[in-house]
């Protein structure tokens, strides 16, 4: 699918979609809780439906309503049978549900999608294969059977911090063990997320110098009914439009306390001058003196395209730095934004684990998505500083995260 972005800036308010982060967490309490829960979740993403589908290939009873909550029962035993486990695209479901397949005792073959298949899964496979998991990969598919057993657990946590919320799930239902997290952990903030919620399930494990200490099984207890907060990865975008527009965008249904890595969007946007109103549960962004910036993503690689497109419509050199990891994204996320930019009129020194963009007005044109969301919505971005409108090509891969996108970038007045 084809859009067209019409260039200039844009004005209004927008709300923000039920975070993806959020519900694959509480997707996964509910499903290995105690008793029924509600999950309100909105309009569901590919990802999030990955992750319902396989959780419902595992037992629990998943039935949506037509208000965007998600009814679960919870899985009493898994099938005898070999699960099959589609994981389209989604590295959430595939990295949490690893370790709780063994920690269930499931046999299991995982599916992916895309570039899924080749996303680093090590050292998590190692540590999984240590305590009693058999693992084999055949192309797209990983089989998997064998339980995993209490012991003592080790994992580098400079890879992802995926690895670590899904030992965190397993660990919690298994008991009897310990969890080490070892060099410098990525993406921190995911992780605190993912306890916020397991401390919501009355599941917390004992936090120990270098990790945790599950001292017996637990089952996880969410309370009946569950909201989603907002997805400040997904509010990014809007917020940057609303740093390239004078009279600036609200997002409303953010809340200002998350635990959400990407909420380091709000102090990148105030380091590239733009004035920055943060309210109860409500963001407001509008152009202030823009300036060049430099931009840390070691935590938060995920924000690199929206505001690598705000970079690109300011004067003056930017700097993104610690991002190697968005090589192994959807797409290898440093080329394909610096190939969006560069078609659209800038310049773009891409390196290693970054790139730098030297700013100025953008000229508009064709560009492609690459097939991944994030790079689909920076395109939006970038259309608010370009002279001519922007024609994006693949613009149907926002599904992944993010069905609403270009509804809402639509009632946005220009």
């Amino acid at each position: 699918m084809d859009v067209t972005l019409g260039c200039g800036a844009r004005r209004g308010t927008v709300r923000a979609p039920a975070s993806k982060s959020c519900a694959h967490r509480l997707l996964l309490s509910a499903a290995l809780g105690e008793r029924k829960s509600a999950v309100s979740c909105g309009t569901l993403s590919r990802d999030v439906s990955a992750t319902a589908d396989c959780l419902r290939a595992l037992g629990a009873g998943i039935e949506a309503d037509a208000s965007g909550t998600l009814h679960v029962t919870p899985l009493s035993g898994v099938p005898a049978d070999v699960c099959p486990l589609q994981c389209g695209e989604s590295g959430s479901t595939l990295r949490f549900l690893l370790p709780v397949v063994g920690a269930l005792g499931a046999r299991a073959v995982f599916r992916r999608e895309g570039r899924l298949a080749q996303r680093p899964l090590e050292p998590l496979l190692s540590v999984l294969r240590a305590h009693g998991m058999t693992l084999r990969e055949d192309g797209p598919l990983l089989f998997c059977e064998g339980g995993l057993q209490p012991g003592e657990y080790s994992i580098d946590g400079g890879v992802s911090s995926q690895f670590v919320t899904g030992l965190l799930y397993a660990l919690t239902l298994l008991g009897d063990s310990s969890l080490h997290v070892t060099g410098t952990a990525v993406s921190a903030p995911y992780v605190e997320l993912t306890m916020e919620y397991i401390r919501l399930a009355r599941a917390a494990p004992e936090t120990t110098p270098d990790g945790w200490a599950f001292r017996t099984p637990r089952r996880f207890a969410l309370p009946d009914r569950v909201s989603c907060e907002g997805d400040w990865s997904n509010a990014a975008p809007f917020l940057c439009i609303g740093a390239l527009s004078p009279e600036g965008v609200t997002v409303t249904g953010l809340r200002t306390d998350s635990a959400q890595g990407d909420r380091a969007v709000v102090e990148a946007l105030r380091s590239a001058g733009a004035v920055v109103e943060v309210r109860t549960d409500a963001v407001t962004v509008r152009r202030g003196a823009l300036r060049g910036f430099r931009f840390d993503a070691e935590q938060t690689p995920d924000l690199v395209p929206a505001l690598a497109a705000l970079s690109a419509c300011i004067d003056g050199p930017s700097e993104f730095v610690h991002a190697a990891r968005l090589r192994e994204k959807e797409s290898d996320r440093l080329s394909s934004t610096a190939s969006l930019l560069r078609a659209l009129g800038a310049e773009v020194a891409e390196r290693p684990d970054g790139q730098a963009i030297r700013g100025g007005r953008l000229v508009g044109g064709t560009a492609d998505a690459a097939g991944d969301h994030r790079i689909a919505m920076a395109a939006a971005v970038a259309a608010c500083g370009c002279t001519g409108d922007v024609t994006l090509r693949g613009a149907e891969c926002v599904e992944k995260s993010y069905p609403e996108f270009w509804k809402e970038l639509s009632c946005l007045s220009m």
